[in-house]
């Protein structure tokens, strides 16, 4: 039986598609002393914003990274949805702050959530 989490699967499943997390990755679990899904998003927030603004040549496609995302969301698993929710949309840029208009590329399922936690950007 597996019980890995969803959540922990959510970033297995990321690192294993966007083999450009590998680094980000394996020192989270080295830190942490395991896999914190909320926690290791602030890096993948950070990564894809700085993919988006052309800041980091290193950094793993942003648009790769959207579309595994909104296909993640789209499952409609609860586990899943909290930490692309909580711990990926909710850390996007703000409106005054350099790589809001990553917003405007977000799929339609992440989109409409992006809308309900942040209905003014």
């Amino acid at each position: 039986m597996n019980t890995t989490s969803p959540s922990v699967r959510l970033v297995s499943d990321l690192v294993t598609r966007i083999p450009e997390f590998r680094d980000a990755y394996d020192n989270h679990v080295f830190c942490q002393g395991g896999v914190l899904p909320h926690v290791f998003f602030w890096d993948v927030v950070q990564n894809t914003v700085r993919s988006f603004l052309g800041e980091e040549q290193a950094a793993a496609d942003w648009r790769r990274t959207l579309d595994f995302l909104e296909e993640q969301s789209a499952r409609g698993d609860l586990g899943i949805d909290e930490v692309i929710v909580t711990s990926f949309l909710n850390d996007l840029p703000y409106p005054h702050e350099p790589g809001y208009a990553i917003v405007q590329e977000l799929g339609p399922v992440m989109a409409a959530r992006f809308g309900r936690i942040r209905p003014g950007g």
